[in-house]
């Protein structure tokens, strides 16, 4: 039997408490204090917090140099998922907030671009102003060195810790508390509760590889013929290299292929293969998902110099309009792409100005490369923001895309409609022959 075990059982140091016991006292531990290494004394009390979980608190005080510290622990494992808590602090109440705040949790006010990175402090119950109480007291405790060793970095915290005093004794001005809390296990208190606050947003994730080291939780990994969808997983989390011919001098060459996820659209599978022999490089998009039900016609004005750099997936069955040029390129030219906008007017260039074939031999006329180099002027004023244009992308299949730089609100330049294939469009596909029914096994 260990120590502890025969004191719980004579009584002396543990007592049998629970978070229900209303009448339960703290378990008093006599200390050694860290400040002035006299004996002082650490009360833990084991609660519960509505509408939250237990913790254990601790708290230690010295008679002798009247030191003082507390501390919070969970009393219950890590949670299986981190949380992120987003306070946004309006009113003087709001500072009277209680907070648990787990050591694995960093805190940030971004109006004042003040972070208190995870692991830097101990775990605390307090409140908001309590947070900022101890955060200028951190602030301060090396003031006086630093003002003796280098008085600019002295002053530069100085006028942050009166900024910091400012928001919490004035309240002047709003500002955001943001807790973010791998282990799941601190807490921003709802004084509304069970009701929503509007003030305040709770997300929870998935912990990354990173947060579990951090942690120090080891996971175990599952073997490939009992984790489904292995396969799939793989191709997201790495980029597949096979090798394959080069298309223009046909020496050995590899091709590295990998499956990425577009925000707000959808996940699409893009390989580039690249020559180091001829130095030729290719690269091209496949959609992930299946044919759309509808297809989808975007168009975007450009108004700025800026939507050259929006990002762009046009899929091998989407045709590009340009109606101020007249210009209008069908599906299958220059094949599925994943690029930006910038970069598919380059290629658009290149084809019909660099690569045309009419721009040689006996079909060459100076009265068409004359038309061709004004066409081609015509994009790099586009490319420039110097032209008023639309450019349209339309793709029956529903797969092609073009970022919503105001995302998830609606962009005001870019129109995006939903319509119904025609019989011509469908057997362009081949999708008037495709059956799918009628194969159930007999």
């Amino acid at each position: 039997m260990s120590v502890i075990e025969e004191e719980r059982v004579r009584g002396g140091v543990f007592k049998d408490i629970n978070a229900e016991d209303e009448d339960g006292q703290p378990t008093v531990i006599e200390s050694l204090c860290m400040n002035c290494y006299e004996n002082g004394s650490t009360r833990l009390l084991l609660t519960k917090i509505p509408f939250f979980k237990e913790i254990i608190i601790s708290s230690f005080t010295c008679p002798h140099c009247n030191w003082a510290n507390t501390e919070t622990q969970s009393a219950g494992r890590i949670q299986e998922q981190g949380v992120l808590y987003t306070l946004q602090v309006k009113t003087k109440e709001d500072m009277n907030r209680e907070v648990v705040k787990s050591d694995s949790a960093s805190t940030r006010i971004p109006e004042l671009d003040f972070e208190i990175p995870a692991f830097t402090q101990k775990g605390s119950l307090s409140t908001i102003e309590g947070l900022l109480d101890r955060a200028v007291a951190g602030l301060e405790q090396d003031q006086p060195t630093r003002k003796a060793t280098d008085p600019a970095v002295a002053e530069k915290i100085e006028e942050f810790i009166q900024r910091l005093k400012k928001l919490k004794d004035d309240f002047q001005e709003e500002f955001t508390l943001i807790i973010d809390d791998p282990s799941g296990n601190s807490f921003i208190e709802n004084p509304f509760a069970p009701q929503k606050d509007k003030s305040l947003s709770v997300t929870h994730y998935k912990r990354t590889p990173q947060h579990n080291a951090a942690l120090g939780i080891e996971v175990e990994e599952e073997q490939d013929d009992e984790k489904p969808g292995n396969d799939l997983d793989t191709m997201r989390n790495e980029v597949l290299v096979f090798n394959t011919n080069c298309p223009e001098c046909n020496a050995p060459a590899n091709t590295n292929m990998k499956l990425v996820q577009i925000p707000h659209f959808k996940e699409v599978i893009i390989m580039a293969t690249n020559c180091d022999s001829c130095g030729h490089r290719t690269n091209e998009v496949k959609s992930g998902g299946t044919t759309e039900d509808q297809g989808t016609r975007i168009t975007l004005h450009l108004t700025d110099p800026s939507d050259m750099s929006r990002d762009l997936l046009r899929s091998e069955t989407c045709s590009v309009l340009i109606p101020e040029l007249e210009f209008e390129m069908g599906m299958a030219a220059l094949g599925g792409k994943f690029t930006t906008l910038e970069g598919l007017l380059k290629d658009i260039k290149e084809l019909v100005v660099s690569k045309n074939p009419f721009m040689c031999g006996d079909s060459f006329t100076a009265d068409r490369a004359e038309k061709l180099e004004l066409f081609g002027q015509k994009l790099d004023k586009i490319m420039a923001g110097e032209m008023d244009v639309h450019i349209i992308l339309d793709d029956p299949t529903g797969n092609s895309y073009l970022q919503n730089v105001y995302a998830p609100d609606p962009d005001p330049e870019m129109k995006i409609e939903r319509y119904t294939r025609t019989f011509e469009q469908n057997e362009d596909l081949g999708l008037n022959d495709m059956k799918t029914e009628g194969y159930a096994e007999t």
